[in-house]
């Protein structure tokens, strides 16, 4: 029986040219496990992670960001955009408010569009 999303991956040309060193320097997501090729982000082995890999197929950045977007969970959406943006990170939309969840989408360095989302209790 299939139980749910067990990761997400981006692939890029080389992955430890833009995309590691965004996400795990610029976004502060820990490195779960590294190899030359293939990083998983997270801490929970059990909860779904961000996979980033070098593929043959890939070359330069993403020329449809709207196909796939990757959601980031966070708890403070306005504070993570503000340190984000501050950080030179480009933002095509800021955190908006639909209705129980704010969301905020960026691009990473390759092009490839993903949300910060923030659920409200």
């Amino acid at each position: 029986m299939i139980e749910g999303l067990a990761n997400a991956t981006i692939w890029s040309e080389d992955l430890t040219k833009k995309l590691l060193p965004f996400y795990r320097d610029t976004v502060g997501l820990p490195v779960a496990h590294d190899t030359p090729e293939f990083v998983v982000l997270g801490t929970d082995p059990n909860g779904p992670s961000l996979c980033l890999g070098t593929h043959s197929a890939v070359h330069g950045d993403n020329s449809d960001p709207a196909r796939h977007m990757v959601g980031l969970r966070t708890n403070d959406v306005h504070a993570d955009h503000e340190r984000l943006k501050s950080n030179g990170v480009t933002f095509i939309d800021t955190p908006t408010d639909f209705g129980g969840v704010i969301v905020a989408t960026l691009k990473d360095p390759e092009g490839n569009l993903i949300q910060l989302i923030q659920f409200q209790q």
